[in-house]
């Protein structure tokens, strides 16, 4: 009878998948400055990696030891694993951050929110939507980088194989197709602090508490990793795998690393996706 009294209320035409399409929600995202900010930063990068070579001469051996750092004037495709590398660790870590914290809790900020329940949007079709273009931006923001990277690196260096400090190179064709599992294996990892922040973003109405308890997460994640008296323990913290993309860059892929840290960093990010969708249905919107 409940089923029969809600379709009787709800006006001709009314198809809830319908509201808030993607297009919609990605056109507002791309819009804001926040997103327009970051993806220059992240284009703006390798120019300054260039420059620092430039400036600083070509980067050499330490110790005897050949690093990935070492041999990122080789090739262009060196160049953009170097610049993945320096920022794996914590640059990419904001924009993942930055897009799927600000979300729910900048529509909550602005007293947006409860008139987009209103309009009416159901509280799973927003929340799908919202996380969807989120994470897409997340992935654009890791592509762009690469991308960009290998352009200027190509310019700056040269198309050539990508040079492994171990010995040995990668033909080009390989070195992409490696790149590309990189970028992958970068994203899974990342969706732990995606999880995080989206999880945050339907706790709180201030978006930048959402985005900063996030990164402020990530890294005491990073600290524990640091603390070797943890033992085995350390093998249950995502930050713990978050390089195992550097097998990717060896003369055998080595796949056992990079599962272990997806299957870690899945597990988490489900777990917290299921506690924001929970959370946000039963939570009172005042704002």
């Amino acid at each position: 009878m409940s089923t029969l009294a809600e379709r009787a209320e709800t006006a001709d035409g009314y198809r809830p998948r319908h509201t808030l399409p993607l297009r919609v929600e990605l056109l507002r995202q791309l819009k804001r400055r926040r997103t327009l900010v970051m993806g220059a930063i992240l284009a703006v990068l390798p120019f300054v990696l260039v420059v620092a070579f430039a400036i600083g001469g070509q980067p050499g051996s330490r110790n005897g030891q050949v690093t990935l750092m070492d041999t990122a004037t080789a090739s262009g495709a060196n160049f953009a694993a170097v610049n993945l590398f320096v920022s794996a660790g914590f640059l990419l870590v904001i924009p993942v951050a930055l897009f799927c914290g600000d979300t729910i809790a900048s529509e909550a900020s602005w007293s947006s929110l409860r008139y987009l329940l209103a309009a009416p949007v159901p509280r799973t079709r927003l929340l799908w939507s919202k996380l969807a273009v989120a994470l897409g931006l997340s992935l654009a923001a890791m592509v762009l980088l690469p991308v960009v990277a290998l352009a200027v690196g190509t310019a700056a260096y040269g198309w050539g194989p990508l040079e492994i400090p171990t010995g040995g190179a990668l033909s080009t064709g390989t070195a992409t197709q490696r790149l590309l599992v990189v970028i992958a294996y970068v994203f899974v990892s990342q969706l732990v602090t995606a999880g995080l922040a989206f999880w945050l973003s339907t706790k709180t109405d201030a978006p930048l508490g959402a985005v900063g308890g996030a990164v402020g997460l990530t890294i005491v994640g990073n600290v524990l990793d640091a603390v070797t008296a943890l033992g085995h323990w350390r093998d249950f913290l995502p930050a713990h795998w978050q390089f195992a993309w550097a097998d990717a860059v060896q003369p055998q892929l080595i796949w056992a690393g990079m599962i272990k840290g997806t299957a870690i960093s899945v597990t988490y990010a489900l777990v917290l996706f299921a506690l924001a969708f929970r959370g946000f249905r039963r939570k009172d919107i005042v704002s």
